[in-house]
């Protein structure tokens, strides 16, 4: 009888050990009830495109917080950019990681006057005027990505944080920059498409979050599953992305939202503990 309580209370417990996030204390105040522009705050008609200087400027200028997208060029340079190849908003087949970033600066973005940024570059436009929430796309030179990113980041003056879809790179900043705000990426399972149903069932449930803690769980708007919800009662920022309607602030932590004004502010002051 006793063997079975045992086997049944670590069957209990699995889940807590799993799933269960990070502390983040006082480094979760900047990012808590605030709106930030997915992307910076972009046009639905492209007029002015995502990840552009132009979209960070206007979301900087508008006081939200912003989230983004970086990734390696060819020659090492840290980039903003989401996608991995250049296609849809560059009209050019070659990946992202193909090109240097000479070739890559080249590149009209969406066909304006826009080209693809620096990560230093946009550091440097928006110099700490607002939060960043910095994700981290996932590809062949992860370590090198994180290590490149890390060095910028540290001479930056503002408040940032780090996110990923993958718990690997979330990990290496849990070793490596603990000082740093991090977060797991996720969606329900049977949107990783693209990876083994095993793999989709540990990602989309954030199983793999005792390998990174990650302090803040961004899960895209809609249903979350008994894991996240956990996670968020044990103490996990809770986020959602990608809001289209105010309305999702509600039950939330920090919204990452496009195409409409929020209030850049919501829900009551995180610094006030009274």
């Amino acid at each position: 009888m006793k063997k079975c309580a045992f086997v049944a209370l670590g069957l209990l417990a699995l889940p807590i050990l799993l799933a269960a996030p990070g502390r983040g204390g006082k480094k979760k105040l900047p990012f808590q009830g605030r709106n930030f522009a997915h992307r910076g705050l972009h046009t639905p008609d492209k007029q002015i495109p995502e990840n552009s200087l132009a979209a960070f400027s206007r979301a900087a200028e508008a006081g939200y917080g912003m989230e983004l997208d970086v990734q390696l060029s060819r020659d090492g340079q840290v980039v903003v950019f989401h996608d991995d190849d250049l296609l849809r908003v560059c009209g050019r087949e070659e990946r992202v990681d193909e090109l240097t970033w000479p070739e890559l600066h080249a590149l009209s973005l969406c066909g304006t006057e826009e080209r693809i940024p620096l990560f230093s570059q946009m550091l440097e436009l928006v110099n700490g005027r607002t939060p960043l929430i910095v994700e981290l796309k996932s590809g062949k030179r992860n370590r090198k990505l994180c290590q490149n990113t890390l060095a910028l980041l540290r001479e930056y003056p503002g408040d940032v944080c780090i996110e990923s879809f993958d718990p690997r790179i979330v990990a290496w900043f849990r070793f490596h920059a603990p000082e740093l705000l991090r977060g797991q990426l996720a969606q329900p399972p049977e949107l990783y498409k693209s990876k083994a149903p095993i793999v989709r069932y540990f990602l989309g449930y954030t199983l793999l979050n005792f390998l990174s803690r990650p302090q803040f769980i961004a899960y895209k708007i809609g249903p979350r599953p008994l894991t996240v919800r956990l996670a968020e009662l044990l103490g996990a920022m809770r986020v959602g992305w990608t809001s289209h309607d105010p309305a999702n602030e509600a039950g939330r932590d920090a919204v990452i939202f496009e195409f409409y004004r929020p209030e850049i502010r919501f829900g009551p002051d995180p610094h006030n503990h009274r």
